[in-house]
């Protein structure tokens, strides 16, 4: 499968609709199927992705409950700290307008990060100040084990849950509600051992 081809997660558009909520910074977004603007280098990825400012990784809010403060966002291409400082992008541009909009809860779906470059941690852990007080999380999922891997040695694991069972969920299985509240069982499972 080419790049191009990956088009962000669609079976949950009957639920949610990034461009079609209010909510969102990306309320509004046209996209045009037929040309191919954004890139990960010289590879073109899918129309449907958003760009989040970075110029290796876009990403896709494919679900938000405002109510219950969780989202899904889907993120393709290379996750790069160290040379374009991606997670400045991904705090300031997405997560900071969702926190503004009482999500607490981010669940950051890395089935197509195809690599993770480190650099400090501060992003992440303001990200994880923003939340903390309410009980909030980061959870990456399905990132490949080499990724995990770079991810432990930035020492973002402080900030952010990842690793172990987190790296082999069929999200896709279910709807958003039931897969949410299957890696909200993960999550408080975890935290009791840690309690412990």
């Amino acid at each position: 499968m080419e790049m191009h081809d990956i088009e962000p997660y669609y079976k949950w558009r009957q639920y949610y609709i990034s461009a079609e909520d209010k909510k969102s910074v990306f309320f509004g977004q046209q996209y045009d199927e037929f040309t191919f603007r954004n890139k990960v280098y010289n590879y073109f990825i899918h129309p449907q992705w958003d760009s989040i400012g970075s110029q290796t990784l876009y990403a896709k809010v494919i679900f938000a409950d405002y109510e219950e403060g969780y989202a899904f966002i889907e993120l393709i291409g290379e996750w790069n700290d160290c040379l374009n400082n991606d997670i400045m992008f991904l705090k300031r541009k997405l997560a900071d307008s969702l926190i503004d909009q009482s999500i607490n809860q981010f669940i950051l779906l890395c089935d197509n990060v195809l690599e993770f470059h480190g650099s400090d941690d501060s992003y992440y852990e303001e990200w994880w100040d923003d939340i903390k007080e309410d009980n909030g999380w980061i959870i990456v999922l399905n990132s490949r084990e080499h990724i995990t891997k770079e991810m432990e040695k930035s020492r973002i694991q402080h900030y952010v849950t990842l690793g172990e069972e987190l790296e082999d969920i069929d999200w896709r299985k279910a709807d958003p509600k039931m897969s949410f509240q299957l890696i909200s069982e993960i999550i408080h499972s975890r935290t009791k051992q840690l309690n412990y």
